[in-house]
């Protein structure tokens, strides 16, 4: 059964371009192995207005309970600058015992790793006693709209109920077994529009100038932390990540700036209570005379991105203790529970059933010459086959 070898399986997957929001084949070679297993595989494709069409695909094999599952994504960010890798994106070429390729470690090598578990699973034990599922978007790297979340509800609404979830992300620091995800940091974007009069610079007192006022208002947002932090997560973190006048002329005050701005929170705030933080320091700032003498308030405008990212923390004991105790017992490394990081659909799943993520290891995701050492592969698959008996039999079955 070729697909026990997660080599083999990463390969083929590489081998596809599945670039957001092109399948690229992808899916269709993923199908090809799950079949054979007994899997009843399901792509279906999610539309909204003013995004691209995307394919998904969920499987499932068995019809009992309990239920879990495992999600992750076949589509890859693009490659760049294609000369600029020594191996051929898609190639899937090994070199000094590493594997080379677009979506390696983000996240094709840990689906890879998952299917030649479940395979080895089955060849030992026979179907699980309970049903294993796969869900796999092709839209995690882009704007997230057709994909998880759609696909969630569409396989909720006909029934499906998951005991608990595992995604396959790249959650290892240096080496494989250091972190399992528990939970991740809220995140809320914003962008702000700071109105002025346009001027000439040599005459100020005619013009009122944006620039001073958008300084100001980054400053607030800032100056001083949200939070020092909480048992499970680290301090929140605003950054201003733009600032933009678009004034090509050195002798104009400009007639408006832009900034953009995130932020990471914690548990300690909800996306209401953090965006009201924000506007309370924004407020604050605007009707503060030191930048602008004479000129206060400031005059802005707030847009919030459609839809923040909620803070969430897993605690479910049989879950984590599973993959723990698998980590531990194939490699003899203790993993840290971690909430660091960005965000990823475990946000969505989060709101269906308990949720942890564990791959493979992250430096490379993204990246010129992303790779995977081979011998990884190999490592992760003896975890997740690890994990898969030991959750079902903490389920007591």
């Amino acid at each position: 059964m070729t697909t026990m070898n997660p080599v083999e399986n990463l390969a083929t997957l590489i081998r596809c371009p599945s670039v957001t929001p092109a399948e690229g084949g992808a899916l269709a070679a993923l199908e090809a192995m799950l079949v054979p297993l007994g899997f009843a595989v399901q792509r279906v494709v999610m539309s909204a207005p003013g995004t691209p069409d995307i394919e998904n695909l969920y499987a499932r094999i068995g019809t009992e309970g309990p239920h879990l599952m495992f999600a992750g994504h076949t589509d890859v960010v693009p490659v760049g600058d294609a000369a600029a890798w020594t191996h051929d994106p898609f190639a899937a070429e090994i070199a000094d015992g590493q594997m080379y390729g677009r979506g390696a470690v983000d996240m094709k090598g840990g689906i890879a790793c998952f299917v030649a578990a479940v395979a080895r699973h089955i060849e030992k034990h026979g179907p699980p006693k309970g049903s294993v599922s796969f869900l796999i978007t092709g839209d995690e790297e882009g704007p997230a709209v057709n994909g998880t979340i759609k696909l969630l509800e569409w396989a909720a609404a006909r029934g499906e109920r998951w005991d608990a979830c595992l995604v396959g992300e790249p959650t290892n620091p240096d080496a494989l077994g250091d972190m399992i995800k528990i939970g991740r940091r809220g995140s809320v974007s914003g962008a702000l529009t700071v109105f002025g009069v346009q001027g000439h610079a040599a005459y100020p007192h005619l013009a009122d100038n944006p620039v001073r006022a958008v300084i100001a208002l980054a400053d607030a947002l800032m100056d001083p932390p949200f939070d020092a932090g909480t048992d499970d997560f680290q301090p929140s973190n605003l950054e201003v990540t733009t600032i933009d006048v678009g004034n090509p002329a050195v002798n104009v005050v400009p007639a408006k700036a832009q900034a953009s701005f995130n932020i990471r929170f914690n548990d300690s705030w909800t996306a209401d209570t953090v965006k009201a933080e924000i506007v309370r320091r924004l407020d604050g700032a605007a009707a503060d005379q030191r930048l602008r003498p004479g000129r206060a308030p400031i005059r802005y405008e707030l847009r919030w991105a459609e839809r923040p990212s909620h803070v969430f923390l897993t605690r479910d004991d049989r879950l984590i203790a599973s993959l723990s105790s698998a980590i531990e017992a194939s490699i003899g490394r203790v993993p840290k529970l971690s909430t660091t990081g960005g965000t990823s659909d475990a946000r969505f799943i989060k709101d269906y059933c308990p949720v942890v993520e564990f791959g493979l290891v992250g430096q490379t995701m993204h990246m010129v010459d992303e790779r995977v050492a081979v011998a990884d592969l190999e490592t992760l698959t003896l975890i997740y086959e690890t994990f898969l008996a030991r959750w079902f039999a903490n389920a007591g079955i």
